[in-house]
Formats: C-alpha cells, structure tokens, sequence
C-alpha cells in the first residue's frame, strides 16, 4: 500500500476563470485517475488563483489544514452596484464616481482591521441548511448577519478613471472567511456611489501561494503532486522531530510522553515521514490526524 502513500499529497492549483471549483475537481479526479480529490476554500468562478487540493490520503488531511489567513488581488469599481457585488450580477445603480485620493484612502482605512461584515447574500453560507445563493436564485430575500472578520492589509496599488467609473486594484491579506466582493460593495456604499468587485485572484492560502501552483494545463500534461502528504504536513505545521520507534508507535495511534509544545505539531521520522499531527492533552502526546498508518 505504500504505492497509495506515494500518491497522497497535496496539489495545489490556479484556477482559471470561467470554472468552479468542482469544475476543476471532476478534471483532476481525471488526470489522476482517482477518485479520491478534494478541495479546502471555495473559490467564485469568476476568481482565479491558488485552490488548495487534496488527494487520496492527502482528502482527510485537508480537514486538519490551517488556512486562516489569505491573500487576494483585487479590482474594485466605484460608481456602480449589482445583485451580486462583482461583475456577473444584474446591476442596480448607476452613480458617476470622482472620489478623491483622500476620500478613498480614509474609507479603505474604515474597512481594515477587526471589523463586522455581512457576507454576499450570492454566498455559499448555510441558511436553515440551504446555500445562501440557492435561495437567492429561488426568489427569496437573504439577509445574512454581520460577523466579525479581521483584515490584516488593505492595501491600494493604483486608481483608475474610466469615464463616469473609478477602478481601484488593491490587495487584501485577510482572515478565512473575509469577503472581497463585500468589501468592494461597502467601499462603494461608504463613499456614495455603489461599488463591485471585477476581478479576484487569490494568491496565498495559509502557508501555500501561487509559487506552489500548478496550472490545469500543466497538470493535464503531467499529473504530480505540489507536495508530498510529508512536505504538506511539514509545511503546514512545525515539526516536532522523533525516532522511528516512536514513529512506528504514533502509527498504531499510541500515544508518546509529552514534550512540552504547544498546539499541533508534525510528527516526523529521522528518515522524513510525516506519520502524524500530534497534540499534547494532559499527560498524552496524542494523535490528531495520522498519515501513515501502520495498516497502509
């Protein structure tokens, strides 16, 4: 079964525009000849850019995966709102925008931090367990509650002028769970005028960027892993190094003495194997998630 080790891992994709992220799964699943993929943090079909995605053993470590903070490049259009909050929805004001350099900067200011935001009601949040954006296509009225997000850099790289249209190109470092195209719709609220969201891509999620990525072209061409289910876990956590005794154990789902460390670590064998996530708990250094285990 170590045939099955060597195929888990990590690949980490562009994702061109025009697709969804199942789109790219069904030709993933294709090109590897398995079914076991899957995907950690959705993005819009309209975006492109980094999608986090797991194979074979490497789908159950997506569920363990840190990915709390990530980073987006941004085209945001002042004078206009829509359905939607980006491009690909039907619009619903029309207000010729001039903000000056200074108006923007302070509200852009406004919108970084900690701060409470209400998502896209054409978002994939769950309401009495339906899809936000299913209920909205059905004809309801969605409202989703503010929740506290916190945007770490919210930063303006070029204003443009385009007849009666301001577009800005930003880049935003932000917790899991930020919306741009909400950022783009209260900038634009905010300075009177509406605003929406024309491009997105997404450049790092948690520890993986774009330097990681493979193009669906590439991979069509030559299917391989981004990372390894070992580099995955070294790269995702620190590493706690221990012998291949204690590594043969962990692989059972034994526990180890603690060490004395906080939070997850990877556990890793002189030879490199990433058997496990451990965590001390009381007097145990336990299992969270074991990659190798001792049946395969």
């Amino acid at each position: 079964m170590t045939d099955l080790l060597d195929r888990s891992g990590l690949v980490i994709v562009d994702k061109p525009a025009g697709m969804t992220s199942h789109d790219v799964i069904a030709r993933l699943r294709r090109f590897f000849g398995t079914r076991k993929v899957g995907h950690s943090g959705t993005l819009d079909p309209m975006a492109t850019g980094v999608l986090v995605v797991g194979l074979e053993r490497g789908t159950k470590f997506l569920a363990h995966l840190v990915t709390d903070t990530k980073t987006y490049q941004a085209t945001i259009r002042l004078g206009q709102s829509t359905t939607t909050d980006d491009k690909e929805g039907e619009v619903l004001t029309t207000t010729p925008s001039h903000a000056s350099v200074e108006d923007i900067t302070a509200e852009v200011a406004k919108l970084t931090g900690e701060i409470m935001q209400r998502p896209s009601s054409v978002s994939a949040i769950k309401i009495n367990g339906k899809r936000a954006h299913e209920l909205v296509r059905a004809g309801e009225k969605v409202e989703i509650p503010e929740r506290p997000v916190t945007v770490h850099r919210f930063d303006i790289l070029d204003i443009r002028q385009e007849g009666d249209f301001q577009d800005i190109d930003v880049e935003v470092f932000c917790s899991s769970g930020t919306y741009i195209r909400s950022l783009a719709r209260d900038l634009g609220a905010a300075l009177g005028v509406g605003g929406h969201l024309t491009a997105l891509r997404r450049t790092t999620v948690g520890p993986y960027t774009l330097d990681d990525a493979q193009t669906l072209e590439q991979l069509e061409d030559t299917p391989r892993l981004s990372l390894s289910l070992d580099q995955a876990l070294a790269k995702g956590f620190p590493v706690l190094e221990v012998t291949q005794q204690e590594g043969a154990d962990l692989a059972m789902g034994k526990w180890l003495a603690p060490r004395g460390v906080k939070g997850v670590h990877a556990a890793v064998t002189p030879e490199g194997h990433a058997v496990a996530l451990v965590k001390e708990k009381g007097k145990r250094l336990s299992t969270v998630f074991v990659a190798r285990p001792s049946t395969l």
